[in-house]
């Protein structure tokens, strides 16, 4: 299949760093953006001031807010928003999506009510099957600077994987292909809840031997989410794992981290989400969802437990703590 016209759907960072790199591979890109005013500063400036500020976008990228303009003649699309609206726009968008197009999706997270994978709900909505997933160690803002990163392509059939991690390969942006859909899901949508857990580690200055600790305890209950629903093992101990675990855990630009640094400080969520200017940390609503999952299923996981505890009960940061480094 040739690709020629790719929409991305969602121009934030990871949207709009992704849009730069298929467009300099003389892609033409179609990048969808909620915002008006954002499409329209997008091409009039070249930028995307208030998602990735410094980076050139390239001329063959048309940013739009029309849906009709952003899927037609498209031979791929890419869905690249948070978790909780995508539901609502794969559905705004289902009328656009023709059974010929390639669906890729970059959304780590899983839905709040129904406890469903996103690329079941874009099985949901659009009516089509093997959604691929991409998801790894991508940081936006590295991937914009063309630093080495790795990611993972997953899908329920081989030509599709293979297809999308040719489009997406760079020099710079090394794509291997997996078949574990819900392992690649899962793990994007945990690391998420830990990475939070270890911005408290570090806002209340525990040091790196409790952080340690703390991530070692977020990746069994990785292991042990990912089994039960089927997945493979090694994918948690992969690039979609393991990898994106520590990334998000350890980096400057992870915004779950700074939910957690944030809350150490003794903010509450409404304050934390304020300075995040529009940004937003998948953790939070990822540990309502996923600690839902859990007690449905009967699974044990303390991490999760007490990360829930924290953002929607009001347990005290330093006690969650405590009683987590007790059970290890």
């Amino acid at each position: 299949m040739k690709i020629s016209k790719i929409s991305i759907i969602g121009a934030g960072s990871w949207g709009t760093a992704l849009a730069i790199l298929l467009a300099e591979k003389g892609y033409k890109v179609s990048l969808w953006a909620r915002r008006k005013g954002l499409a329209v500063e997008i091409n009039k400036k070249r930028e995307n001031s208030q998602y990735l500020k410094n980076i050139k976008i390239p001329a063959n990228i048309i940013a739009t807010h029309s849906m009709k303009d952003a899927a037609e003649n498209s031979d791929m699309v890419v869905f690249a928003v948070p978790s909780e609206f995508l539901r609502h726009t794969a559905k705004s968008f289902s009328g656009f999506i023709k059974k010929n197009m390639v669906v890729v999706h970059v959304v780590k997270g899983i839905e709040e009510n129904s406890g469903k994978m996103m690329s079941q709900v874009l099985e949901e909505e659009l009516k089509k099957e093997d959604i691929a997933v991409l998801s790894g160690p991508n940081h936006a803002e590295e991937v914009a600077y063309k630093l080495p990163t790795a990611t993972v392509i997953a899908s329920k059939s081989k030509n599709i994987t293979e297809l999308v991690a040719e489009v997406f390969y760079m020099p710079y942006f090394k794509t291997y292909s997996h078949d574990d859909v819900t392992g690649v899901e899962i793990c994007g949508a945990i690391k998420n809840i830990v990475a939070i857990a270890i911005g408290v580690c570090d806002g209340l200055k525990l040091g790196d031997n409790a952080k340690a600790s703390i991530l070692t305890l977020g990746l069994s209950e990785m292991g042990i989410i990912a089994r039960k629903f089927g997945a493979k093992r090694e994918t948690c101990y992969g690039l979609a794992g393991v990898g994106d675990l520590v990334a998000t855990c350890y980096s400057h630009h992870s915004r779950n981290r700074f939910v957690g640094e944030e809350l150490a400080k003794g903010k509450s969520i409404g304050q934390v989400n304020k300075e995040m200017y529009g940004m937003i940390a998948e953790g939070i609503k990822n540990t309502k969802a996923v600690y839902h999952l859990c007690k449905k299923n009967g699974i044990k996981t303390p991490l999760i437990t007490h990360a829930y505890k924290v953002l929607y009960e009001g347990m005290d940061l330093k006690e969650a703590i405590d009683q987590l480094l007790n059970i290890i």
